[in-house]
């Protein structure tokens, strides 16, 4: 039977002894390099010595956004939706492909409001203190698309941000629908609504 020498069972035993460490139930015991094992990095929300206020938590660069965030280049002020009124342009064209886009966006966070052809007759409307103007009426039918991409960035009077609910890109579809419905006054409603839904000819397969 071969023994262990005496100087290797010492360093065993020691060795042994270190990797069961009993106060720290986290520790794995002896450890190389154990900063590749137990992060220095401090954890969102807590406790830290490194500022005067002690928080881990740091606001953002200043001029600095969120990846994937498009920032409104006007303001939530009189001045800032006099200048979208004016300068804000829908970057989608208003193809029926597009319309019939902004269509699908608007029969799901628009229709119980406005109503499937925008008269204001959603079926929650008839629940708000007053129902939303038609956009072929008078107070909507003229205005441009930056007043109506404000409104869904801010909210305006009882309608809420949609800035939470909507990307940029389904606003701005969503635009390019409600100004076929603003012009269901001025020309026929079936032709307005068939080419706001109609889907481009070569999107259609044929077999």
């Amino acid at each position: 039977m071969k023994l262990i020498p005496i100087t290797g069972l010492g360093i065993y035993i020691a060795f042994s002894m270190a990797s069961c460490k009993r106060n720290n139930p986290d520790s794995s015991g002896v450890e190389y390099m154990p900063d590749m094992y137990r992060s220095p990095s401090y954890e969102d929300n807590s406790f830290n010595p490194l500022f005067a206020d002690s928080m881990t938590d740091r606001v953002p660069v200043k001029g600095t956004v969120p990846v994937g965030f498009t920032p409104d280049p006007f303001p939530n002020t009189p001045e800032g939706w006099t200048n979208a009124a004016q300068y804000w342009k829908d970057p989608f064209p208003a193809t029926p492909e597009i319309v019939a886009q902004g269509k699908a966006v608007f029969d799901i966070y628009c229709v119980h409001c406005h109503g499937a052809t925008g008269m204001g007759d959603g079926k929650v409307a008839a629940k708000l203190p007053g129902p939303p103007p038609p956009y072929s009426g008078p107070a909507l039918r003229n205005i441009t698309e930056g007043e109506m991409y404000q409104t869904l960035e801010y909210g305006k009077g009882l309608m809420g941000s949609h800035a939470g609910q909507l990307t940029v890109e389904q606003r701005c579809k969503v635009i390019r629908y409600v100004q076929t419905l603003q012009k269901l006054g001025q020309t026929s409603a079936t032709d307005t609504v068939k080419t706001a839904t109609a889907a481009p000819k070569d999107s259609v397969k044929k077999g």
